[in-house]
């Protein structure tokens, strides 16, 4: 049996046609229903919903044989026990940083500065700002990233940006761009030595996928 985590959502959506091309077919949509182990066409191939974040956690420690997780979860995991074969081209959007509309942000990261930084992104934004030479008091958050610099909890955020528009909604501008995010395969390193042939199937045909020019 090969078990593939996956979060509900966009990444879910995105990976449904790299599946097809593996000859995988989920057999429910997992917004309908209520499993969290959800099957497929193929009696070997079933599919486990999880957090988002948590995707890394269940390969590597062989809750589930491979996934599909965001580069900015995987950076936050640290990579362990994980082979990563694939940048899957889904899921793209980018890590930024955005402050209230009007903030003078040149001036707040002047070397050996100190900021106020808000994100559930804590590595991403300690690495990023100790670059730039900046000090950061990192506050974690799980939500509503927007209302931090608004009521004066932080004088920044580190979030993920698509379009823009939750950003302008709420007075907030995007100042840097840390890095482009998308979404990788990964698995776990045992279950490739001990389930080599049909995760290999999966990993191939993924990668042609993805090679393929878009219509």
């Amino acid at each position: 049996m090969i078990t593939l985590a996956l979060s509900k959502g966009r990444i879910f959506d995105e990976t449904l046609p790299l599946l097809k091309a593996a000859g995988i077919e989920v057999l429910e949509d997992p917004e309908k229903s209520r499993k969290l182990i959800i099957g497929t066409n193929r009696p070997d191939v079933r599919v486990v919903l999880v957090r988002a974040t948590d995707v890394p956690t269940y390969v590597q420690y062989g809750g589930a044989d491979i996934g599909v997780t965001g580069k900015d979860t995987l950076i936050e995991h640290g990579g362990q026990g994980l082979y990563q074969p694939l940048d899957l081209q889904i899921a793209k959007c980018r890590m930024s940083v955005a402050v209230r509309d009007g903030f003078d942000y040149e001036a707040a990261v002047k070397q050996g500065s100190r900021l106020k930084v808000a994100t559930k992104f804590v590595s991403i934004a300690r690495d990023f700002f100790a670059t730039k030479g900046v000090h950061v008091d990192l506050i974690k958050l799980y939500g509503s990233m927007e209302l931090a610099p608004l009521t004066g909890l932080a004088d920044a955020i580190v979030d993920l940006v698509s379009s823009g528009n939750t950003l302008k909604a709420n007075q907030l501008v995007e100042v840097e761009r840390i890095m482009d995010i998308s979404s990788h395969l990964v698995v776990n390193q045992v279950a490739l030595k001990l389930k080599q042939a049909p995760l290999r199937d999966i990993i191939d045909a993924f990668g042609a996928a993805i090679a393929q020019p878009a219509k």
